[in-house]
């Protein structure tokens, strides 16, 4: 088994988080400022060790390399941000690549958003939006990833490198754009692009030109998360219970913030079914993202690590059985200001890493890395 965990590289200084955030903003400054929100809130998560890294170490990749295969990690995708020739936190990855004793298999996601604010008044302010441009920047797009694509560590499948796009639908001509990546990449000397769409709330297979992929991924809890909400109640009284505390401040707590069973998400996620033939499920860790969203974020009630190697058994075991696959895409690595992380930390230790190698062992799939 192939579990695949998504890398968030925004763990080091750029000069856009600094004029958009302040002086030495990375992830991990969300991660130190959050607070709790109600009584028994896990916040401020702590990293073990405080080791609140810096991805321009390559020590820090060699470090994370030798943690996640040693209980049973795959790979990683990198979240991948380019916006019409504009890069953002591309360094992890350059460095990467210049380090072939990273000896880790990885793969890209192309994170196709606008990088926004959400202000107090829940407004939003537009920080860098994301564009596509024509023919040419396509190129340049596809010329920067090549070396990626052709490194022995990239995840391919028949030879063409996987690459994950996030909303498709965001880009006007991605069909075209698509079939021009297919044929510089046999120009290159590839196969082709191995091309799979992010799900979260659309199913983009559906979608004018989604015959061109390959495939979806399940990106989880969001997918599940959708779902959840369609069908509660108690998202309907969570939403009237916010409008009434925007007009009493004292109220503002556990119940102003969507909040969601940890054992009701994953309960939808196993029981959901492939749509397709090449479709990959997902599995999440857990989620909280008031780091960022402060009153106005989302997350899970009762996660532990117990219930997490629980549900990723069964997981595990539905990836064989009722996705016939090998690959399952867990969130996450390393988003510890969405508290989507494997990485170990001071309350749980290496627990959920624990558990993601008991879960393969109880499924016999634990990897062969020499293979």
């Amino acid at each position: 088994m192939k579990i695949i965990a998504f890398y968030l590289p925004q763990y080091h200084e750029i000069k856009e988080n600094n004029e958009w955030w302040g002086e030495g903003f990375t992830e991990w400054t969300n991660l130190k400022n959050s607070q709790p929100c109600f009584k028994g809130h896990n916040m401020p998560r702590r990293p073990l060790n405080d080791n609140y890294y810096n991805l321009t170490d390559v020590k820090t990749m060699l470090w994370q390399k030798d943690l996640a295969k040693k209980y049973g990690i795959y790979g990683f995708a990198y979240y991948h941000y380019w916006s019409e020739g504009e890069m953002l936190l591309e360094k992890p990855a350059e460095i990467m690549l210049k380090h072939p004793e990273v000896d880790m298999p990885f793969c890209f996601s192309w994170a196709n958003h606008p990088w926004i604010r959400v202000r107090a008044d829940k407004t939003i302010e537009i920080l860098r939006p994301q564009k596509y441009g024509d023919e040419k920047d396509w190129k340049r797009h596809f010329d920067y990833l090549l070396p990626f694509f052709k490194d022995k560590r990239y995840i391919k499948e028949d030879g063409r490198p996987v690459m994950i796009l996030y909303n498709p639908l965001a880009i006007k001509e991605f069909p075209e754009m698509m079939k021009k990546w297919q044929e510089w990449a046999k120009n290159a000397g590839l196969p082709g692009v191995f091309f799979l769409h992010q799900q979260t709330e659309f199913d983009h297979s559906r979608e004018p030109g989604g015959d061109l992929f390959e495939g979806g991924v399940e990106y989880q809890p969001n997918r599940a998360v959708v779902e959840y909400i369609r069908k509660s109640l108690t998202f309907k009284l969570e939403a009237l219970g916010s409008r009434i505390a925007d007009k009493i401040p004292s109220l503002i707590c556990k119940g102003t913030m969507k909040h969601y069973s940890y054992d009701d998400i994953w309960k939808i996620i196993l029981k959901q079914q492939p749509k397709g033939k090449n479709w990959y499920p997902g599995a999440f860790v857990d989620w909280d993202n008031t780091p960022r969203r402060k009153h106005q974020g989302s997350f899970c009630d009762g996660t532990s690590p117990e219930k997490f190697e629980y549900y990723l058994t069964k997981q595990i075991k539905r990836v064989r059985d009722v996705y016939h696959k090998d690959y399952l895409f867990m969130f996450a690595w390393n988003e510890w200001g969405e508290s989507g992380y494997l990485e170990p930390d001071v309350k749980n230790g290496y627990k959920m890493l624990e558990g993601v190698r008991n879960a393969l062992i109880a499924n016999d799939e634990f990897p062969d890395f020499n293979k």
